[in-house]
């Protein structure tokens, strides 16, 4: 129904903001993720998504469109609900959040309040696939995105299993896959070794 809202930061704390726009005030919950990009700003922009309950009709506003993807793709989720979304988005980058999906680390999901591990389970379950179609934008996430193509992701989990840091291997998978887009798995894996 609502696409984005355009206006007038009024007020922001990390659960919640105020735009104006049009002399009107609307409150929307953010997350963490959402705040640090806004805070500072005086004229925003707010992708919504709307939340329609028998009590309240609330907006959630988002500083890209690709949270407010994931924040829909993690409301699907049986036992998700918004404030939980929330809370995941908080916890962690999109680019984090994706990569941790689409690697099956239930460890790290299961670290984030009010996630358990059935529900971590279930998550990757019910949106690895989804999680590798969202083409997040690496300058929306502030800093360097971590590999995003099924082999990338497959190198990068075999080198944290020898013992690598993530991290490093992450920085060094994505930028051996943006100089050469063609390297296999083994090819990506082996010069990966070279410069870890």
């Amino acid at each position: 129904m609502y696409e984005y809202i355009k206006g007038t930061l009024i007020a922001a704390d990390p659960a919640q903001a105020v735009v104006e726009t049009g002399g009107i005030g609307y409150h929307l919950l953010i997350s963490l993720q959402t705040y640090s990009a806004i805070h500072e700003r005086k004229d925003v922009l707010l992708w919504i998504h709307l939340q329609v309950r028998d009590d309240a009709h609330l907006l959630y506003g988002f500083a890209t469109r690709d949270e407010r993807e994931i924040f829909r793709l993690l409301i699907g989720v049986t036992g998700v609900g918004p404030n939980t979304a929330r809370m995941v988005l908080s916890a962690m980058s999109n680019a984090e959040l994706r990569n941790a999906i689409v690697t099956g680390d239930v460890v790290r999901i299961k670290s984030i309040k009010g996630i358990g591990t059935k529900t971590a389970e279930r998550m990757i379950i019910d949106l690895r696939d989804k999680m590798m179609k969202i083409g997040l934008d690496p300058d929306a996430q502030g800093t360097q995105a971590p590999p995003v193509s099924a082999t990338g992701v497959e190198a990068s989990a075999a080198l944290q299993q020898l013992g690598f840091q993530r991290s490093a291997v992450e920085k060094v998978i994505s930028r051996l896959q943006k100089e050469n887009p063609s390297f296999g798995l083994e090819d990506l894996i082996r010069q990966a070794l070279k410069l870890l």
